[in-house]
């Protein structure tokens, strides 16, 4: 692991810097990149501008580990009041949450019971055409959990998705799995800072396992078995790769879906709709956004220099 990854990684974990970071003016002015603003509308302004480019968007409200159940209530009336921004507005929009935000840490049923009401909620916005209601995956502690409660929701219901992370040597036996159940999965690189036991400490063992998984959730078993697989990577070397190896097992463009941030290679982003893919950005708003930033500049630590132009400008 780099040193600036892991510098970034324990900065997303310290408390002391959660507080005081973003108040400094070049912080605020460097994540300013990366989300739109700190409430739903400007989330959803996001949405609207990116969707006229043909870009789809995956909306999240930053936070985690809440410590009571009336702010899991409050998190979940949140995401109720963004779901129907989202019918209102008519955007080709989905909804990612974090079960943590929802009270996992509390009380699993009670997290469970505030995840159905939104999984139904995103069903009811669209009924022609139910919109997935994503899972993310946090540290490896809560994989089993998460897993357990997306695999509930998922035999109930059919628009819920769970993100699984590339760099864990477990997510080959978890992919193999959700495909067999005919699940909706987001792959991603990963994010958090986990011990080489149990995760890939080299980029390059990373990318080849993404690469692996990318050409499960692709494959014959999954596409019978009605797999919606979003590739989640900023990497344009993979991206490259996977689309080659699609188009070698003529696979179309429409059925490929690649997912990126918010202010990360846009001009990528938009090529990949312009091409006939499904392009789609996460779009993250709130006040609970330093962890976040940090953790997204560990994942693409050639970002650090934005961060310390930033530091010296007025």
């Amino acid at each position: 692991m780099s040193l600036l990854r892991t510098v970034f990684l324990s900065a997303s974990q310290s408390a002391w810097l959660r507080d005081r970071a973003p108040r400094l003016g070049f912080v605020r002015r460097t994540a300013g990149r990366f989300l739109p603003g700190e409430d739903a509308d400007a989330a959803l302004a996001a949405a609207r501008t990116l969707a006229e480019s043909g870009v789809i968007t995956l909306l999240t409200h930053l936070g985690e580990n809440v410590a009571t159940r009336d702010e899991a209530a409050a998190v979940t009336s949140q995401y109720l009041d963004l779901i129907a921004g989202v019918r209102a507005a008519g955007l080709p929009s989905e909804i990612s949450v974090k079960l943590t935000q929802l009270g996992l840490d509390l009380d699993a049923e009670f997290c469970f019971a505030n995840l159905v009401k939104l999984i139904e909620s995103s069903a009811s916005a669209d009924p022609d055409a139910a919109k997935s209601l994503w899972i993310d995956m946090e540290q490896s502690p809560y994989v089993d959990v998460t897993l357990s409660l997306y695999r509930r929701a998922r035999a109930a219901y059919r628009n819920v998705g769970v993100c699984v992370q590339a760099y864990l040597y477990r997510t080959e036996k978890d992919v193999a799995s959700l495909i067999a159940q005919g699940a909706t999965v987001r792959l991603v690189k990963g994010a958090y800072n986990e011990p080489a036991e149990i995760a890939y400490p080299k980029k390059s063992d990373v990318d080849e396992s993404y690469f692996r998984l990318a050409q499960m959730l692709l494959g014959p078993e999954a596409r019978a078995a009605g797999v919606r697989a979003a590739m989640a990577t900023h990497d344009r070397l993979l991206i490259a790769r996977i689309i080659e190896w699609a188009a070698a097992q003529r696979i179309s463009k429409g059925e490929l879906e690649f997912a990126m941030l918010y202010g990360i290679q846009r001009a990528e982003q938009l090529r990949l709709a312009r091409e006939g893919y499904r392009s789609c950005v996460l779009i993250s708003y709130g006040s609970y956004w330093f962890p976040w930033f940090m953790r997204r500049l560990a994942e693409r630590p050639a970002n650090a220099w934005f961060l310390a132009r930033n530091m010296f400008a007025k």
